[in-house]
């Protein structure tokens, strides 16, 4: 036996915004909306998103002590700095390509590699 045995199920947009209504009522959760109707969280979720109402999407909420607050400053910090210091390298190294390559140039060697090689 197949999982929906087939059925596509169509909904009216008058129904898909009851839902959301219902929903932004606060008195049903969508798990208790999807039992009501039987619709899945999911297919809600796609009407939320859908319908722009962001308002009625799960939020995360994160309590930081200010200890972690002050280490996640110190990481960003650090990593700020070690961008920094990988582009400045990067950029080194981009010049000192394009020094060989002239020097190469400059001293009739076909490239860089056969230069290194002398």
């Amino acid at each position: 036996m197949y999982k929906n045995d087939g059925v596509t199920r169509r909904y009216s947009e008058s129904f898909k915004l009851k839902i959301l209504s219902e929903l932004s009522t606060g008195k049903y959760s969508k798990r208790q909306l999807g039992l009501i109707y039987g619709i899945q969280s999911s297919t809600i979720n796609e009407w939320i998103k859908k319908y722009d109402r962001k308002d009625l999407m799960n939020t995360r909420v994160m309590v930081e002590t200010k200890d972690e607050i002050s280490r996640l400053k110190a990481l960003q910090k650090e990593v700020k700095q070690l961008k920094d210091l990988l582009i400045k390298k990067y950029l080194e190294k981009m010049v000192q390509d394009s020094y060989l390559e002239v020097a190469a140039e400059n001293l009739g060697y076909k490239d860089v590699e056969e230069l290194k090689k002398t």
